[in-house]
């Protein structure tokens, strides 16, 4: 009786966490809802942005001459990673995997011997690479309290990330993120923000040979646009974050009801043959102390 007793307690644990794990996935697409929204919506005007930067720096050619946010320090010795993962888990691979990116980017930075800085954005992410590289750690920026609004967290991250190569202290930035494809599939990339550089999908203006006069100068545009163009970067990419952290917590609450129902039936059915055969077994006392007599 002690091993009926054991299966069954042990699928009205499966249950329990079955419930747990139905009610997350509902919660997870619910937010997925909201979040791929916010992202969808925000895609137009960072594509736009993206196209303004690519004409204004076109029409200066090499970008010589430009702000500093555009033509760089003049060198790429030191370089800063800024990992955005997740603040939470249960999301399947999705933590693991931007931190993967980051290793390797880091690693092949490392063997150009190249002089590497960490900025994590998330705190799955930092849990994950601090065991290797808590060394290469300068700054964390805890999105806990953000729930939906990030974009004071993207405008305090741009303003700091100008503050430190105005300083000297790197001189090419890259981005590393989960790009949100659809429900399915979220594609880790690492992107590239200080120097700025426009996408190479960006769409340019042909002028059929004509020349377009900016006023003010294109510097001075690009001067006043390029830290909005970092800052739309960075919500941008924690909007696809959001999106994608959802959509794989939903994909993997969803394998986890699934597989706690395979569970449950392999577990009923091994707690009702155990039962049949306890039932065979004392069926077959009675009859023989019957006989006996």
């Amino acid at each position: 009786m002690s091993g009926l007793k054991e299966l069954k307690n042990r699928i009205g644990s499966v249950k329990s966490t079955q419930k747990i794990t139905k009610a997350k996935q509902m919660v997870a697409a619910a937010k997925l809802r909201r979040a791929q929204e916010a992202a969808e919506a925000s895609k137009p005007y960072a594509s736009r942005m993206a196209n303004v930067v690519a004409n204004l720096t076109a029409s200066m050619g090499d970008g010589s001459g430009g702000p500093k946010l555009l033509a760089g320090s003049g060198n790429d010795q030191v370089h800063l990673l800024v990992v955005m993962t997740a603040e939470r888990g249960l999301c399947g691979g999705f933590n693991s995997n931007t931190a993967k990116a980051a290793r390797l980017k880091i690693e092949e930075l490392q063997a150009d011997g190249k002089t590497v800085k960490v900025i994590t954005v998330g705190k799955k992410g930092r849990e994950v690479l601090k065991s290797q590289y808590s060394d290469l750690f300068i700054d964390h920026v805890d999105l806990s309290e953000a729930k939906d609004k990030f974009t004071p967290y993207a405008i305090g991250l741009g303003l700091d990330l100008t503050k430190r190569f105005e300083a000297g202290e790197f001189d090419v930035a890259t981005l590393v993120f989960s790009e949100f494809k659809n429900v399915l599939v979220q594609n880790p990339v690492a992107k590239q923000l200080i120097p700025a550089e426009a996408p190479d999908d960006a769409e340019t203006i042909d002028l059929g040979g004509a020349i377009y006069a900016y006023e003010p100068s294109e510097p001075e545009i690009l001067e006043a646009l390029l830290p909005r163009y970092l800052n739309t970067q960075l919500l941008s990419a924690m909007l696809e974050n959001a999106a994608g952290e959802q959509a794989a917590s939903m994909t993997a609450m969803d394998n986890a009801t699934r597989n706690a129902g395979d569970m449950i039936d392999a577990l009923s059915l091994q707690y009702n043959r155990a039962r049949q055969a306890q039932i065979t077994k004392e069926l077959i006392e009675i009859i023989s102390g019957a006989e006996a007599l």
